[in-house]
């Protein structure tokens, strides 16, 4: 009984040096994912980690077996490994976009007192996938899924604007602009100016142009690799809601970059 008691203290310090090894090797996992740079030398990782060169090496040498990191033996720098892209696939698949979104929604229906949307693309349209409405007597509702174009609207125009070129031109030369009220830009050369602007500022506004009396303003959700996935709005009665759209602009801007960060947008400089 006493020889168990005095080797108590060993294992548990046995297991807190365990336990501070994988710690340690989870932190520069994580650097990985956050430095935006494309592979990293040992100096580098033991100075922003404040651990010795021998220590990173040794950490390095065990992910290494793992397939979680690999190394150029040309530089001698590291990359992240095909075994840690397979665990974010493996997790990216697993994500609930509309799971993910929902308490964003009602945060921006709260933080806006209005309509609070989300969309996604299918092919050359749009459409609502999930919204949450304010509790007020006059109100916005949208109908969700029902296709409308994407040059249309804040949500749509947000959704082309961050389209990689080739696809903007692609969908500006395969169809005609239509118009679905007076408002609707169908104009490809002021189609343009304005997607370029939405790009600078990261949000799209709309008044009247995909709906009569209705104003929007949109934001979008990017995934790891900076592909537009979806987008987020907040809408209201043009009459109420025009003259606030610049002010509640940075609120779907930020829903959205939490939105887009939970798909891996920026961990590694997207």
């Amino acid at each position: 009984m006493d020889g168990r008691r005095s080797g108590a203290p060993e294992v548990d310090e046995a297991a807190s040096r365990s336990i501070a090894a994988v710690e340690r090797a989870m932190d520069v996992l994580l650097l990985f994912g956050r430095s935006g740079r494309p592979d990293l030398g040992i100096t580098e990782i033991a100075q922003e980690l404040g651990l010795t060169k021998a220590a990173v090496h040794r950490i390095l040498t065990a992910l290494r077996t793992r397939r979680l990191v690999s190394a150029d033996p040309t530089t001698r720098r590291y990359a992240l490994g095909p075994a840690a892209v397979a665990l974010g696939r493996a997790y990216l698949a697993r994500t609930d976009l509309r799971l993910l979104a929902a308490p964003e929604l009602r945060r921006l229906a709260d933080e806006c007192g209005e309509t609070a949307t989300l969309s996604v693309r299918r092919g050359d349209t749009r459409l609502y996938v999930d919204q949450v409405v304010p509790a007020q007597e006059l109100r916005i509702e949208v109908a969700l899924g029902t296709p409308y174009p994407l040059h249309a609207g804040a949500s749509s125009k947000v959704m082309l604007a961050f389209l990689r070129d080739a696809e903007v031109d692609d969908y500006l030369a395969a169809r005609d602009l239509e118009a679905l009220t007076p408002k609707t830009v169908t104009d490809p050369v002021r189609l343009r100016r304005e997607l370029a602007a939405i790009r600078k500022r990261g949000y799209a506004t709309s008044s009247g142009e995909r709906q009569d009396g209705a104003a929007a303003v949109a934001a979008p959700v990017l995934d790891h690799d900076g592909v537009m996935i979806a987008s987020l709005s907040v809408s209201g009665p043009q009459t109420r809601f025009r003259g606030r759209l610049v002010e509640c602009a940075p609120f779907v801007v930020e829903a959205a970059a939490r939105l887009s960060a939970e798909f891996g947008y920026g961990a590694t400089g997207a």
